[in-house]
C-alpha cells in the first residue's frame, strides 16, 4: 500500500514541480540555435516530421523549438507515464508505444499525426539502449509515412553527466546550450532492406558526429 501511495504522489505532485524547475533553468540557460533553418523550411511547408535525438539529450528538447505543434513517442513501461505528464506541461503531447514494437493504435496516431503536420520526437537508442545505436524502426517509420527524420542534438559547457547507460545529460544553471540540426533524411518508399540498412547506419554517424560536434563547439563558444 506504501508503494502504491509513494507511486500516486510521484505522478500527481512531481510532474509540476518538475516542470516550474526545468522552467527556471531553461530561464537560466543562454541558448544558440545552429542551422535551424533547416527545420524551419520543414515546417514552413507544412510537413509532418520525425525529430530524433539521444535519450541522453533528452532534457533540453522542450527548449529547442518552443511552442511548435510537438509529440514525444513515450514507452509505456518504466518512468513513461511520469515523463508524459511532465511534457504536458510544457504543451507537448505523448504517444504510448515503442517504434520497434508499438501497437497498431500508437501506428495510427503516429500517422495521423505526422499527416496533420504534428513533429513526433522519438529517442532511437531509448527506452533501454544500447547508447547511441540507432534501432530501425525509425527508418522503417519513415519510409511508411514518408516523412523526413530530422536530427537533432545538443550540448552544454556547464553539465551534470549521470552514470546512467545513456550519459543523461543535464545543463546546468547559467551554462550555454547549444542545438545543433542536421539535415533531413528521406528514405524512398520503394527502399530495399539493405538501403534502408544503410540509411539506418547513416542517420547513426550523424547523430553521433553531431553531438560530438555541439559539444565541442559550446566550449569553444
Amino acid at each position: 500500500m506504501f508503494r502504491r501511495l509513494k507511486y500516486l504522489i510521484m505522478l500527481n505532485l512531481l510532474p509540476p514541480v518538475v516542470y516550474m524547475v526545468l522552467v527556471l533553468l531553461g530561464a537560466t540557460m543562454r541558448i544558440r540555435q545552429v542551422d535551424r533553418e533547416k527545420a524551419d523550411r520543414l515546417w514552413r511547408d507544412g510537413q509532418g516530421v520525425i525529430a530524433c535525438f539521444w535519450h541522453g539529450r533528452l532534457l533540453a528538447m522542450p527548449f529547442a523549438y518552443p511552442r511548435s505543434r510537438a509529440k514525444v513517442l513515450i514507452s509505456r513501461h518504466g518512468d513513461g507515464e511520469f515523463i508524459a505528464r511532465v511534457i504536458k506541461y510544457f504543451g507537448l503531447g505523448a504517444v504510448r508505444g515503442s517504434y520497434g514494437k508499438t501497437s497498431v493504435s500508437s501506428l495510427r496516431e503516429i500517422l495521423a499525426e505526422l499527416k496533420q503536420g504534428t513533429i513526433v520526437g522519438i529517442t532511437p537508442d531509448g527506452p533501454k539502449g544500447p547508447r547511441y545505436q540507432i534501432k530501425q524502426g525509425i527508418v522503417e517509420l519513415a519510409k511508411l509515412t514518408q516523412r523526413p527524420i530530422l536530427p537533432v542534438t545538443y550540448g552544454a559547457n556547464k553539465r551534470k553527466v549521470f552514470g546512467s547507460w545513456d550519459r543523461f545529460v543535464l545543463p546546468y544553471p547559467f551554462s550555454r546550450v547549444l542545438f545543433l540540426w542536421g539535415d533531413p533524411i528521406y528514405i524512398p518508399r520503394d527502399a530495399s532492406s539493405s538501403m534502408v540498412e544503410a540509411k539506418r547506419q547513416e542517420l547513426e554517424k550523424a547523430l553521433v558526429s553531431m553531438t560530438e560536434a555541439a559539444d565541442r563547439m559550446v566550449c569553444g563558444s
